[in-house]
């Protein structure tokens, strides 16, 4: 019982400055949502079932204009396609977590990558649960931000104008906070050397894909390195 606590000690601690992030992010999915005559129930439902971060902003947009489900799902595909790259790389993490499986795979957001891919804090003997509590953590902070800013969206009007910053100022926290809490920096300046070069090389509007493709190529490779200096 007192591994667990410290389990969950450790999980919310290290979800804290997403929490930060989120919190304005959901607050103001919510309120676009409520601008768009979408009430709470639909910003609860959406956070609870969709949970997609970027993609529920467009998701507000594309429900007010009336698209056609296929419209919607390779808009959805296009704009979530990391995640394929995301849950190859987290195969060898989540392998043995039993019951958990199902919703650490649904759980897999970017902020969720970046905090479980590195090395696991100390005196966290259970890592099935922290990676969980991790997911739990950050879905609830979701999920209560986009209910509150759907509530005061019904009662004060906001400018919403500039809030998506947020976004990158929340990537920019993880990534420091991830440098700081681990010894191995490679996972780190990998994604942020493959992303720079793609950009590059493919522009601001086709990089994405490319540099999962690239980051996803590395990792595996060092972690096959990894694997063969251990077992030798």
């Amino acid at each position: 019982m007192k591994k667990n606590t410290k389990t969950v000690k450790k999980a919310f601690i290290a979800t804290l400055p997403v929490m930060a992030g989120y919190s304005v992010l959901s607050m103001g999915f919510g309120i676009l949502l409520q601008s768009k005559g979408y009430g709470v129930g639909w910003a609860l439902a959406m956070s609870c079932f969709v949970y997609a971060g970027s993609m529920q902003y467009l998701a507000v947009d594309l429900l007010a204009g009336g698209v056609s489900l296929i419209t919607a799902a390779l808009t959805t595909l296009m704009v979530n396609a990391r995640h394929l790259f995301y849950g190859i790389s987290m195969i060898d993490k989540y392998k043995n977590t039993g019951w958990k499986k199902p919703y650490l795979i649904f759980a897999l957001t970017d902020e969720v990558y970046s905090l479980n891919c590195g090395d696991l804090p100390e005196d966290v003997d259970n890592p099935s649960l922290y990676y969980f509590l991790v997911s739990l953590f950050n879905q609830s902070y979701w999920v209560i931000g986009s209910v509150i800013g759907s509530l005061l969206g019904s009662v004060i009007p906001f400018n919403t104008e500039g809030i998506d910053f947020a976004l990158t100022a929340l990537f920019v926290t993880v990534f420091v906070e991830q440098w700081k809490s681990t010894k191995n920096h490679i996972p780190a300046l990998t994604g942020v050397i493959a992303s720079v070069l793609c950009l590059l090389v493919f522009g601001a509007d086709n990089f994405l894909i490319p540099s999962m493709l690239l980051i996803t190529a590395v990792l595996t490779f060092t972690r096959r390195l990894e694997r063969r200096q251990n077992n030798g």
